[in-house]
C-alpha cells in the first residue's frame, strides 16, 4: 500500500500521473486497477486498510490508502464515518498515544498518521479525536533534551520520528510548543560534507532523509539553515542515469521508496522540474487544492 503512495506521489510531482492512470490495463485503465487493489485491502468490518490483500488493517496503510484515494479523486468511495471510527478507536485512554493496530504497538508515527488521516477526510480534530489534548501531550513527551523527538518518551531522537511529531503538532495547531531553535540546530547538523542528510548522529547519508529532515525544517521555518544546493546536488547524484529512479546514495540500486523521497526533497527545494508538495500533508499541493485543504 505504501509503495503505491510513493510511486503515485512521485509521478504526480513529476507531472506524469494523469497519463499513467489513463493508460490501458486489461479491460480498464491503470486507475481502475489501482482503485480495485486499494479496496481489496480494506476491512469493511473494521474500517481500516491493510498493507496488502488479506493483511490486518493498520494506521500506516490506512493513511497511505486515504492519501492515494485523495490523489485519485476517489475519496467519495470511502465510508468516511467507518474510517474515522477506526482511526479514533486506536487512541489509548491512559496516555493519549495511538496504537498502530489492534495489537497495541505504540509509536509517535501513529499519532501523525491518525491526525493526518482525519484532516485529509475533512474532520476538525478538536471535535473528532477522543482526547486531543492528551494526544498532543504524548507527542510532546517524546521530545528530548537535544530538541529532537523519539518513537516513545525517552527514545533516541531520529529524523523520521521528528518529522512525524512536528507534523502532528503542526496539524493540531501546536507548533508554538516546539523549541524551534534547538530542533532546527539538531536537524541542520544532519547535513554531511557530501550534501546529504543522515537520520541521527554518526550515521551515513541517505536520500530518504532529504524529506524527513528538510520537511521538518520547512514546517518550523528553518530551511535556510542548510545548504540547499548541496542537498539538491546530492539527490541528483543518486539518480540512475540509465534505468531511472533514485537510490539511497550514489552508485546503489534505485527503488521506489528512495525515488519518492528524493523527488519530494527536490520539490521542497523548488526544483524547476518538480511541482510543489505540502510538507505537513505529504501530498502534492494540487491535491490539497482539490480538497480545499490548502
Amino acid at each position: 500500500m505504501s509503495g503505491v503512495y510513493w510511486a503515485l506521489t512521485a509521478l504526480e510531482l513529476l507531472g506524469g500521473l494523469d497519463e499513467f492512470l489513463q493508460s490501458a490495463e486489461g479491460c480498464g485503465t491503470v486507475k481502475d486497477g489501482l482503485v480495485e487493489f486499494l479496496f481489496s485491502c480494506y476491512d469493511e468490518e473494521v474500517g481500516g486498510f491493510g498493507g496488502n490483500e488479506d493483511q490486518d488493517p493498520h494506521l500506516l496503510y490506512t493513511l497511505s490508502a486515504v492519501q492515494v484515494l485523495a490523489m485519485l479523486g476517489e475519496l467519495e468511495r470511502l465510508d468516511r464515518d467507518k474510517v474515522v471510527e477506526y482511526v479514533v478507536s486506536l487512541q489509548r485512554e491512559r496516555d493519549g498515544a495511538f496504537s498502530g493496530d489492534q495489537w497495541g504497538e505504540v509509536d509517535s508515527r501513529f499519532s501523525y498518521c491518525a491526525l493526518l488521516t482525519l484532516r485529509i477526510l475533512g474532520c476538525p480534530l478538536r471535535e473528532t479525536v477522543r482526547d486531543l489534548d492528551s494526544a498532543i501531550t504524548f507527542v510532546l513527551r517524546c521530545q528530548n533534551f537535544d530538541g529532537g523527538f523519539g518513537c516513545i518518551p525517552g527514545a533516541e531522537s531520529h529524523a523520521g520520528q521528528i518529522f512525524c511529531c512536528v507534523g502532528a503538532l503542526a496539524l493540531s495547531g501546536q507548533l508554538k510548543r516546539i523549541d524551534a531553535e534547538k530542533l532546527g540546530w539538531w536537524l541542520c547538523q544532519r547535513q554531511l560534507p557530501c550534501g546529504g542528510f543522515n537520520g541521527r548522529p554518526d550515521k551515513t547519508e541517505d536520500v530518504c532523509y532529504s524529506w524527513w529532515v528538510l520537511a521538518s525544517l520547512v514546517i518550523i521555518g528553518k530551511q535556510s539553515w542548510i545548504d540547499g544546493k548541496a542537498l539538491s546536488d546530492f539527490i541528483l547524484r543518486c539518480q540512475d542515469s540509465e534505468e531511472g529512479g533514485v537510490a539511497d546514495r550514489p552508485g546503489d540500486v534505485a527503488d521506489v521508496f528512495h525515488t519518492y523521497f528524493g523527488v519530494a526533497g527536490l520539490s521542497l527545494l523548488q526544483h524547476p522540474d518538480v511541482t510543489p508538495i505540502d510538507p505537513m500533508f505529504a501530498l502534492p499541493v494540487t491535491t490539497l487544492e482539490s480538497l480545499k485543504l490548502s
